[in-house]
């Protein structure tokens, strides 16, 4: 009679997770060189980074300000951690725990094995060398040292355990379209960032106080878990011990409610129905018959409203149209006014929301790709090609022209430089006027591919000398058409014939719509002749 061995026992589910974490990573750089070199590339820069900031940390201990600064990093190192799933869900294959439902793991067990996995990468050691630096640079005397000796880890596993259960909670979201176009909003949130940085930069060098004056924000963020926890290295190295527990405790309590947030999101996830789509069948109906009458009411009939809607809807669906319409949108608003608002800025500074809504002109069937074998099947003649540029162009123009409006009141409001307003608004004009045009014969003579396989590239492969071509020669082009509104600004400022100046106004507007006009007609032959290496073109990627 044979008898049974034992059966092996099972190896952890935690060292299963990291063992899988670190296979994932293999084999993803193994995929592509590409990808293995922006993997060592972003190795050796958080490398060097992590070197700055440790010496930068160590240069600062003893310094009065040190609690201010790295109370602050500490919290800025949380909120990254914290929006980054938002912005960039598809950044780590991990982040989808819906891909385990179908696994018979029970919820304590694999939180615990899902955060230990998180700990190995490249942002985890990076915030591991910010979190000890921030403890050398505060840790004094025993209690200090015993302080930071909590502080570490409860600073590094709360940011990765902060940023897993915001994923978790948002994971159907992320994985949605809709979700996906949050990443859109990364770009806005980086410009917007970096002139909310110079500009508060700029505003503490000029008051004089230096970094003290960063000290009640540094108070309130001390008491935000988990930035508490660095906070609790200076309180403990003061000698206010029970300051530094009770901080010590309040991360620590916020650890555990993360942890079972996070928990209770992948039972959640498990155990219930995905109700994002339920009666989706019945409601696009009506949502789209309703959002097509309201562009119905709108639009003009026949095919310029039929193809100045669509234009509208790619803006509003098409993932890489509306990033690149929502940073045009943004920087053209930022340049202008955050230069006036620091004081050094110029009434026609507003001409930069022209220029940047006026590159949505360039390559305009390339944004089509493969469909534009449908437009392509609508334009025969010239008269044809004409009403399609004319109605695509319209439709950019009902956005713009508002727009740059809006941006030159805010700057003028701003500024206080009303005087200004009417010569400005016409140069703006005829600027955007001029980028319409050469945009239109661009898109003719040089339309390129806009692969959609991959959220970082805009341009096909072997097509980089037409994109360039395209943007930057059509944009020298576009600066020489506006010399003659420019040449007449200058003459009329340098003659003191500033009575005159609101002309421009009226004139640039003329000279804008010629322009457009002059610029069609110019693209329209071309399109109609060159169509089939059009649709080639774009059809590439």
């Amino acid at each position: 009679m044979t008898t049974l061995s034992p059966a092996a026992e099972a190896p952890s589910l935690t060292s299963v997770f990291v063992r899988l974490k670190l296979s994932l990573l293999k084999n993803g750089l193994k995929q592509s060189g590409g990808r293995t070199a922006a993997y060592v590339a972003s190795i050796v820069v958080a490398l060097f980074f992590a070197a700055g900031m440790m010496l930068a940390f160590l240069l600062l201990r003893g310094h009065t300000d040190a609690a201010t600064v790295t109370v602050l990093i500490a919290g800025v190192l949380a909120l990254a951690w914290t929006v980054m799933p938002l912005f960039v869900p598809s950044g780590d294959e991990t982040l989808d725990p819906s891909r385990l439902t179908m696994l018979p793991l029970a919820p304590q067990p694999l939180v615990r094995a899902l955060l230990v996995a998180s700990l190995v990468g490249v942002g985890p050691v990076l915030t591991l060398c910010l979190a000890t630096g921030s403890a050398l640079a505060l840790a004094h005397g025993a209690a200090g040292v015993g302080a930071a000796v909590l502080a570490v880890p409860l600073l590094v596993v709360g940011c990765v355990a902060l940023s897993r259960a915001v994923a978790a909670a948002n994971v159907r979201l992320l994985t949605s379209r809709k979700g996906r176009d949050l990443a859109v909003l990364s770009g806005l949130v980086i410009a917007v960032g970096v002139q909310v940085v110079n500009f508060g930069a700029q505003r503490l060098s000029q008051s004089g106080g230096g970094l003290s004056t960063l000290e009640p924000a540094a108070e309130v963020v001390g008491w935000l878990p988990p930035a508490s926890a660095v906070s609790a290295i200076d309180a403990a190295s003061t000698g206010d011990y029970a300051v530094a527990a009770a901080k010590l405790l309040l991360t620590a309590a916020a650890l555990a409610g993360l942890l079972r947030w996070w928990q209770r999101s992948l039972v959640r996830l498990m155990v219930e129905p995905d109700g994002s789509t339920i009666g989706a069948a019945s409601d696009a109906g009506a949502k789209d018959k309703s959002s097509s009458g309201l562009l119905g009411r709108i639009l003009p009939g026949g095919r310029t409203g039929t193809v100045m809607e669509r234009s509208l809807r790619y803006i509003w669906r098409d993932p890489k149209t509306k990033g690149a319409w929502v940073t045009s949108l943004a920087i053209g608003a930022i340049v202008p006014l955050f230069n006036a608002i620091q004081g050094t800025g110029s009434l026609y500074f507003a001409c930069f929301a022209s220029g940047m809504l006026g590159v949505q002109m360039y390559n305009q069937f390339g944004q089509d790709t493969s469909a534009f074998w449908m437009v392509a099947q609508t334009i025969s003649t010239t008269a044809d090609a004409y009403a399609e540029l004319r109605a695509r162009a319209l439709a950019l123009l009902l956005i713009t022209v508002p727009y740059t409006l809006l941006v030159l009141v805010a700057t003028a409001s701003v500024l206080g430089e009303w005087g200004s307003f009417p010569e400005a608004l016409g140069t703006a004009l005829a600027l955007l006027g001029a980028m319409m045009a050469t945009g239109a014969f661009a898109s003719a003579n040089f339309p390129y591919s806009i692969p959609q396989d991959s959220a970082y590239k805009n341009v096909a492969p072997g097509q980089a000398g037409l994109a360039w071509i395209s943007i930057f020669g059509g944009m020298l082009s576009a600066a020489v058409l506006c010399a003659p509104v420019l040449v007449a600004n200058l003459v009329l400022h340098l003659t003191d014939q500033e009575s005159a100046l609101w002309l421009l106004l009226p004139g640039g507007a003329l000279y804008a719509a010629l322009m457009v006009w002059g610029g069609l007609k110019l693209a329209a032959p071309r399109v109609a002749k060159r169509l089939p290496e059009i649709l080639a073109a774009v059809s590439k990627g």
